[in-house]
């Protein structure tokens, strides 16, 4: 147990917490520090030369806070200055030592890129939901986002990000790229996370989601004749998949008054009662963590951190639904 300062004593006297504080209480206890700090360790400097490096686990909570709280690097250094909550969460005492600088953490996130650090962390968290019961297998939804660009051509470039594209949704046309993720259709934890141009279909994009073990898949209309793409119908697997595909409201409407139109109602019901878990994760990274607008330039950073902000919203739902406890038979 860390000793305690004044400002702790201080602050321990408070009659509530603040939300943020409760968040960063809650990731503290269920992250697994010890497993993702072996990840980084063998790519990170051992400091033989020059001043000793900043501790990994503690750039690593540096790197977090950016990513929960969509800042920039000088923004969550600033922040962790500003806030007992964040000090706290990065077991800072100010005494001893202060909070690492923006060009450090920026050195350690193009290393996290580079080396596709962010997809290791994601899998960790979804081998640990697995080996607690919390993530099923046998179903999976899938669905994709759009996450908007900077479409403005005035910077050093003069032109826009070419990566991204622009696409028209409704009667709207949007800029940027795309966000496939592949969701247990039986708890809701994001297992597969792939990245796009925003003019690249939904449904070209599917059969990376597609888990090998999947029986049964779940989508919106946007996925209409999967079971008929040539990289379905040519996999022996993903060929007897039974899928279960929204059909568009117009069909629906098109049906005369009767009971069978009652029951293409109450299946079409029982297909979205399933799918509609998949609009959770995206709540979370878009409202809770703020990710609406990409943040970097390209669809490799941005994938990167599209894997931390999954894991962290698995993590999130798990801690809400019971953190790590095992199901008992």
């Amino acid at each position: 147990m860390k000793q305690q300062t004044l400002s702790d004593m201080e602050y321990n006297n408070r009659k509530k917490k603040t939300k943020r504080e409760e968040f960063l209480e809650i990731m503290d206890d269920i992250i697994p520090w010890d497993e993702w700090v072996s990840i980084v360790d063998p790519v990170y400097p051992e400091g033989r030369r020059g001043r000793p490096p900043v501790a990994a686990e503690t750039i690593l909570r540096m790197y977090l806070l950016q990513i929960w709280f969509n800042l920039s690097d000088e923004g969550v250094e600033d922040a962790i200055y500003d806030s007992y909550a964040m000090r706290k969460f990065m077991g800072i005492n100010f005494m001893e030592e202060q909070v690492p600088d923006a060009t450090t953490l920026l050195h350690f996130r193009h290393l996290l890129e580079e080396r596709g650090i962010g997809k290791l962390f994601f899998n960790a968290i979804n081998r640990c939901l697995e080996k607690c019961g919390r993530i099923m297998h046998g179903g999976s939804i899938v669905d994709a986002t759009i996450i908007s660009a900077p479409s403005s051509t005035k910077n050093a470039a003069k032109e826009r990000d070419p990566e991204m594209h622009q696409t028209k949704k409704g009667n709207e046309w949007r800029f940027g790229m795309k966000c496939h993720t592949g969701v247990d259709a039986g708890t809701g934890f994001v297992h597969t996370v792939e990245v796009s141009a925003a003019n690249v279909h939904d449904i070209s994009m599917a059969e990376k989601l597609i888990r090998e073990d999947d029986e049964v898949v779940y989508g919106d209309a946007g996925y209409l004749g999967i079971e008929r793409r040539p990289e379905i119908m040519e996999d022996s697997l993903k060929s007897k998949i039974d899928y279960r595909i929204n059909q568009r409201p117009g069909k629906i409407n098109a049906l005369q008054d009767g009971p069978g139109k009652d029951w293409f109602h109450f299946i079409e019901h029982q297909k979205s009662a399933v799918r509609c878990k998949v609009e959770h994760p995206y709540q979370l990274i878009k409202n809770k963590f703020g990710y609406r607008k990409v943040v970097y330039r390209g669809l490799e950073k941005n994938h990167n951190r599209l894997y931390m902000l999954f894991a962290s919203a698995n993590l999130w739902m798990c801690a809400r639904s019971g953190g790590w406890r095992p199901y008992t038979v």
